[in-house]
């Protein structure tokens, strides 16, 4: 279909096999191997690689073109999510999927609902990025399969127009295939576990690995409390372990995302070694909250360092951890920052408290200075509030620029009777450009959502619920899905195609031709639905 030269290779090869391939048809080969383009996770990492590479260096030339995520945590719900994309927007380009690590604890877990604290099974991991890919490419599989179901119908109309518009839309057509930033968490173990991990998550398909520097047994969601972090040299060495998972399956130009969970985390669990004053080591440990001591002053157990000859103690807490300083974290973030990239990073993921652009900026300013083309993957976190935070910026703005904001509560932004004035309407449309002034004032590269579809399932579901069960009955369904289903072109609504029931009744057709028993008659009753 999109390449003649392989039809006619095809059909040599039908030939060559004589009578008994009598069967084949050459054309339905062709449709099938079409509809099934990638054969192997490998290929889906080395495709999507490169149009990350692309979107890269695209976005170093012009910060308009950023691009997006949202965290899925099912095969279907990515599948329905490009199938979106495609119908509301023609293009897939700089449209990735993100594969959060607390969805998996959360919800793909044989233990059930879980805390992000890295207690999942780790070959969750890539068994959800192979089932996602298997769903993209059934959604490929199915589209094509329209195209060509309205191919056959044109030629046997006879109407050639058709044919060719069909045609081409066959050729030109874009997979649902894009690339899936995957979160490995800290890792889940030492560096040779962490390698281990990242080689089966880049053979499921995965371009773009995501890493933490939080410790493996003490790893904590991004947005709580008690995060302890590791040294440089730690977290570097699973920098190192994932490039070789790349490097060792041929996937050459493979993405790091370095993520730093410094501005939040304020224990560590080591003293770092260190060689020599000023060292990397040296720095790490410049940020401890310690003490000035004399011989005298200690005690058995004492953990001590000296330091331009004094003796330090750091203040060590019940649970042998370390504390930072107070206010050390964008200096560390700074220092992780640069020192990822340094080490093979590719981009960079800061975790922060809040959304806010002229913070975020700050922080990477000061890694500019030192490596100019540094990107960040920022997450547009479901944790934080978005609208009391950016009423309060917005408050915090009308403030400085002289306006009576006496009419406001700051203490209480979110009540309701704040909808409809111009401090909500001020803070609305900032988070609406949130995504395009990150990128061009903040370096951010890719605007992802972590939970989305997490809260989009719980929303729906009660949505349906409270009228299904209530006064409202089937009407809640009816009205609230399926004729919204159907007004709005969801292609869920005609859910056996959406499933693949087509796509085999063509294979019987292929396999047994008249003798076929097929699905799709007359009395099937998606029929009633077009």
């Amino acid at each position: 279909m999109t390449n003649h030269h392989d039809l006619a290779a095809i059909r040599a090869l039908t030939e060559t096999a004589g009578s008994t391939w009598g069967s084949i048809d050459p054309e339905y080969v062709l449709r099938m191997r079409t509809q099934n383009r990638f054969r192997t996770g490998l290929e889906i990492a080395q495709y999507t690689a490169d149009i990350m590479r692309r979107d890269m260096a695209q976005y170093d030339a012009d910060s308009s073109l950023y691009t997006q995520s949202l965290g899925v945590w099912h095969g279907f719900i990515g599948q329905q999510k490009l199938i979106s994309i495609k119908k509301h927007l023609k293009s897939t380009d700089r449209r990735y999927l993100y594969l959060s690590g607390w969805m998996v604890a959360a919800l793909r877990s044989e233990f059930g609902p879980l805390p992000d604290q890295s207690m999942h099974e780790k070959t969750a991991v890539p068994a959800l990025i192979e089932e996602l890919y298997t769903f993209l490419r059934q959604a490929d599989a199915r589209e094509l399969d329209l195209l060509f179901s309205q191919l056959d119908r044109a030629r046997a109309a006879g109407d050639e127009t058709a044919v060719e518009f069909i045609q081409t839309q066959i050729d030109t057509h874009q997979t649902h295939v894009v690339p899936i930033i995957a979160d490995i968490d800290a890792g889940f173990g030492n560096p040779e576990a962490t390698y281990l991990l990242a080689k089966k998550m880049i053979e499921a398909g995965a371009c773009a690995i995501q890493i933490e520097n939080q410790v493996s047994d003490e790893k904590q969601c991004g947005h709580q409390d008690g995060k302890v972090t590791v040294p440089h040299e730690d977290f570097l060495a699973k920098i190192t372990a994932v490039r070789y998972a790349f490097l060792e399956l041929g996937i050459d130009n493979g993405i790091i995302v370095a993520r730093t969970d410094s501005l939040g985390a304020g224990l560590t669990q080591k003293i770092a070694y260190s060689r020599t004053p000023g060292d990397l080591g040296d720095r790490y440990n410049a940020f401890l909250d310690v003490e000035e001591v004399t011989d005298a002053d200690l005690a058995d157990g004492d953990v001590v360092i000296r330091r331009e000859g004094k003796l330090l103690r750091p203040r060590r807490l019940a649970s042998n951890l370390y504390r930072f300083r107070a206010g050390t974290g964008e200096d560390r973030v700074v220092l992780d920052c640069i020192t990822s990239l340094q080490h093979g990073a590719d981009l960079l993921w800061i975790e922060t408290e809040k959304p806010h652009i002229e913070q975020i900026a700050g922080m990477v300013d000061r890694i500019r200075e030192v490596v100019p083309d540094a990107k960040l993957v920022y997450n547009n976190s479901p944790s934080f509030n978005w609208t009391l935070n950016f009423r309060r910026q917005a408050y915090d703005l009308l403030a400085e620029r002289g306006a009576d904001v006496s009419a406001y509560d700051r203490a209480d932004l979110m009540s309701v009777d704040y909808d409809d004035t111009e401090l909500a309407r001020l803070a609305d449309e900032k988070i609406r450009t949130f995504q395009r002034d990150g990128a061009a004032r903040a370096g951010i590269f890719h605007h992802l959502i972590t939970l989305p579809t997490y809260h989009t399932a719980a929303l729906s579901t009660d949505d349906l619920a409270r009228g299904y069960f209530g006064d409202e009955g089937m009407l809640a369904y009816v009205r609230g899905v399926q004729r919204r289903e159907i007004r709005e072109g969801i292609a869920t609504v005609r859910h056996q195609n959406m499933a693949g029931s087509d796509i085999g009744d063509n294979h019987k057709e292929y396999f047994a031709g008249e003798a076929a028993l097929k699905a799709g008659g007359k009395d099937n009753t998606m029929n009633q639905f077009g």
